[in-house]
Formats: C-alpha cells, sequence, structure tokens
C-alpha cells in the first residue's frame, strides 16, 4: 500500500494510548505523517518527536472545536470511546455520551476543513434492529455502537463531509487488551507464576468469531483513510471465524503448566450478542483498496502471550 501521501501530513489520532491507539501512532510515524494525539491523560508511550500530545475530553464539545481548529487535520483516525459492555450496564448514559456525541462533535468541528478524511472507527457488536419487531439491545454498548453509526453517517451526508465508517470485529494482539484473548493470556503467565488456583470460566468451546490482530486493522484503517468511500460502511475483518476452543489451544500449547480451565454448555441460540451482517463480500471491499490480513492468527496468539510475559517481568522487576 502506498503511504506516501501521509508524509508531513497531520493526522488527528483520538484514543491514541487506547490498545489500537498505540499500534495507530507507531505506524503513522513510521509512514511520516505528523501525529496530532489525542488523550485523556498523559503516556510515556506517546512522547516522541513526531507526536504532539493533546489532553483532551471529547465529551466537552468547546475543548473539541478548539482541538481541531489548533491541529488543522488533514485526516483524522477516531478510535476513542467506550468499549466495555459491563461499564455500559453500569453507567449507560455516559456510554452513549463517548460513543455518540464524542464523533459527532468531531465531526461538527470537521465542517471548517472540508478537503479532511476522517475514518469513524465502530464495532461489529452494534445493535440491528429487526424490521417488525419491537426494539431490543442486548445491551447499552451495542445500542451506543447503532446510534453512532447512525448519526454518523446521517451529520456526514447531510454536511458532505468526506468521513468512512469502519466496523472492526475482535481485535487481538499485543498491548493492553481486555478481549477475551489477553485475559486468557494473563490467566495462562498467572498459571505459570503459580498465581491463579481458580479455573478460568469461559462459554462453549464452539462459540466462534472473527479475530484479526490489531496491527492489520490499523493498516485497514490507514487504506480507508487515504482510499476509503465517504460515506460509506466497511467492515474490517480477518474473515475467518475461530472459535474459543481454538484460541486456547494455542495458548496452551505455549506453555507446559496446567492451566485451569472451565467450559461452558453450548449455546441454543445467539445468547445476547446483536445479529451481525453477512460477510460474504465483508473483506472484498477492503481488499480492492489494497488491503489484506498479512499476520497469522497463531502468530497474533503467541505475540499476545509473550507480550503479557514481558510486562509481566517488567512488573516484577518493578517490585
Amino acid at each position: 500500500m502506498d503511504t506516501t501521501r501521509l508524509k508531513d501530513k497531520v493526522v488527528l489520532v483520538t484514543g491514541a494510548s487506547g490498545f489500537t491507539g498505540r499500534h495507530a501512532v507507531q505506524l503513522l510515524r513510521a509512514c511520516g505523517a505528523k501525529v496530532a494525539a489525542v488523550t485523556r491523560s498523559l503516556s510515556a508511550d506517546l512522547q516522541d518527536d513526531h507526536v504532539t500530545v493533546h489532553l483532551c475530553d471529547l465529551r466537552d464539545r468547546q475543548a473539541v472545536n478548539r482541538l481541531v481548529s489548533h491541529t488543522q487535520p488533514d485526516y483524522i483516525l477516531h478510535l476513542a470511546g467506550q468499549n466495555s459492555v459491563p461499564a455500559s450496564w453500569a453507567d449507560p448514559v455516559s456510554t452513549i455520551e463517548m460513543n455518540v456525541m464524542s464523533p459527532l462533535y468531531l465531526l461538527d468541528a470537521m465542517r471548517t476543513l472540508p478537503e479532511c478524511r476522517a475514518v469513524i472507527v465502530g464495532s461489529r457488536l452494534k445493535y440491528i434492529p429487526v424490521p417488525d419487531l419491537p426494539l431490543s439491545p442486548p445491551h447499552p454498548y451495542s445500542l451506543s455502537k447503532y446510534m453512532e453509526e447512525l448519526v454518523s453517517m446521517s451529520f456526514s451526508a447531510m454536511y458532505s463531509q468526506q468521513m468512512i465508517y469502519a466496523e472492526p470485529g475482535n481485535l487481538i494482539g499485543p498491548g493492553p487488551s481486555t478481549g477475551i484473548c489477553s485475559l486468557l493470556a494473563a490467566h495462562v503467565i498467572s498459571a505459570e507464576q503459580g498465581k491463579n488456583p481458580n479455573p478460568f470460566r469461559l462459554s462453549s468451546r464452539d462459540d466462534a468469531r472473527d479475530y484479526l490482530d490489531v496491527r492489520d486493522a490499523v493498516w485497514a484503517y490507514l487504506a480507508l483513510l487515504l482510499n476509503g468511500e465517504p460515506g460509506r460502511i466497511y467492515p474490517v475483518i480477518s474473515g475467518k471465524e475461530r472459535t474459543l476452543g481454538e484460541i486456547a489451544d494455542v495458548l496452551l500449547s505455549s506453555t507446559k503448566v496446567q492451566v485451569p480451565l472451565l467450559w461452558g454448555s453450548p449455546s441454543s441460540g445467539p445468547g445476547g450478542v446483536s445479529a451481525i451482517e453477512d460477510d460474504s463480500e465483508s473483506c472484498a471491499s477492503l481488499t480492492k483498496l489494497g488491503w489484506k490480513p498479512e499476520i497469522p492468527f497463531a502468530s497474533s496468539i503467541e505475540d499476545v502471550l509473550q507480550d503479557h510475559r514481558h510486562r509481566r517481568s517488567k512488573e516484577g522487576g518493578q517490585a
């Protein structure tokens, strides 16, 4: 993929200190972009001569206006959001405020920059209403992502903005993540250190999801920033589902200790997970833009495990 158009361009990245954000900042730096990294708190990982860190609460409309006016971005990659289902149950209003109003404030501020291109990153866990049936989102998080897509797509269309909407599935890879692969890897490391006698509870071995390496996802976002069609929704997925059993087997094959797991029974239905749209042509749209997944699934899992081992050893050295 040709990324020369990013050289010396200002790319505003929200959620820059998060799991995906850190990888995005690193890749954009490598492409020669001037990164305006937006975060709510300072992070040592973002300190770099080619990165300008901006502290901003994206729920503050005036603060977002000042941020965009000051940075004058050529591109915006919006990764910030509240992505925890349990947290969305505890505080649904804040979840909707963060996931719906923040991108809306960004798009509103972008109206002064008609040449600016933006990728708003949503989620494949969004709620999808079923025609002729009562509205029944499984949790506030899925509702917030449905609302985010609806508001972002509508606002962008009304003001003819260069906004592309990305929908990643389950992202895995090294870094601080609360995804199932990272949680299970942490459990494996605890078992290696003899710290967790209790089994890790999992649903059925047969439960399957699409898993994509976060580093491949970041490349997809760059492809969308450069070549995506404004006003279009792009699924960002590997195109191949993996079961929880497969994930556990790959992780357990990388350790010599016994790791206690507790499996649930196979579910007879969707179990409260949002309906997912047909993925038969999902990968083709991004492939046409010069992107495809490059990192093998087993390598991603191994990198997650090694990252946890590295971070745990650093914590032990600092004790």
